[in-house]
């Protein structure tokens, strides 16, 4: 693929065409004269699986939930909490997570201390500041289960559901590598809309770059769950590229048909600023551009 994706970048990209109505309605997409790619990864919805089914169905894989976290404090605990206590023998809900670590990434506020409050061990992330890719794969090594969850800390109205639904597939089918999360997602009082720099740069990128993955709905999305076998093969890009990173060496090292996504509902988080969206999206051209194979100026 990435010999594929090569040559259709020193070819201006001429070779891919939508099938249908295109790529961005999840329809197949062919490159080339032969080569036509899967519609998307299987899908489900969070409401298929009980925890209490998903617990019992664990058997001796070990569950960690890890959540970066930048200053934070009036949303980290609200994350935490749910999870803690429905999901945790130790919270008084089903056996399910065993550990709950939240990376905290040089905040200045007290998100170290709410997250603690609520049920979660804090690992600092290191240098002070060094960005999502890195607190990732500090939370990756301070945690040690068969199956790592990834959560963003920033989440309002959070359900432990985020949990079972991006856990479901993996543990009900031993073929899944990677789960992630699609949900809709409100921007500014209207009920869709968010999601700006995922619309504007990682879905374009994926159309012309990697067709094979357009099928994915949130490619961004920070719920994301992982086998840790498949982790250990994988590093972590340091910024907000991390998740497109992820996504596509995950596919690239196992195929498509080995992804998952799970429609979550609805996911409300605090909207950034235009200006503040530069740097995310800056992180997520660097990730696709790089494995693309393009030159780009350090």
């Amino acid at each position: 693929m990435l010999r594929q994706r090569e040559g259709l970048l020193n070819a201006g990209l001429s070779g891919v065409v939508r099938a249908g109505r295109g790529a961005a309605d999840g329809e197949a997409v062919r490159v080339g004269k032969d080569h036509v790619v899967p519609d998307r990864p299987p899908t489900f919805h969070h409401g298929q699986f009980d925890a209490g089914r998903l617990a019992l169905g664990r058997g001796q894989q070990r569950i960690s939930v890890c959540i970066p976290a930048r200053n934070e404090e009036r949303t980290v605990a609200g994350v935490v909490a749910p999870v803690h206590r429905e999901l945790t023998s130790a919270g008084g809900g089903v056996d399910l997570v065993a550990e709950i670590v939240v990376v905290d990434d040089g905040s200045s506020d007290a998100t170290a201390e709410r997250a603690a409050a609520a049920g979660a061990r804090v690992v600092p992330a290191g240098d002070e500041g060094g960005g999502k890719g890195q607190a990732m794969a500090v939370g990756m090594g301070a945690t040690s289960g068969d199956i790592v969850v990834f959560l963003d800390a920033d989440v309002e109205r959070f359900a432990a559901h985020f949990v079972t639904g991006l856990l479901g597939p993996l543990l009900e089918d031993p073929g899944v590598v990677l789960v992630k999360a699609f949900y809709d997602r409100p921007l500014y009082g209207e009920p869709t809309g968010g999601g700006r720099v995922t619309e504007l740069v990682a879905r374009p990128l994926i159309t012309l770059l990697f067709p094979e993955l357009t099928g994915v709905r949130q490619p961004l999305a920070g719920e994301t769950a992982v086998r840790r076998t498949v982790l250990d093969t994988l590093s972590f890009d340091p910024g907000y590229g991390v998740e497109l990173g992820l996504l596509v060496d995950v596919a690239e090292a196992h195929g498509v048909d080995r992804l998952a996504q799970v429609d979550l509902g609805v996911r409300v988080h605090r909207n950034r600023p235009l200006l503040e969206l530069r740097q995310h999206a800056t992180d997520v051209l660097r990730a696709a551009l790089d494995r693309a194979g393009a030159p780009l100026a350090r």
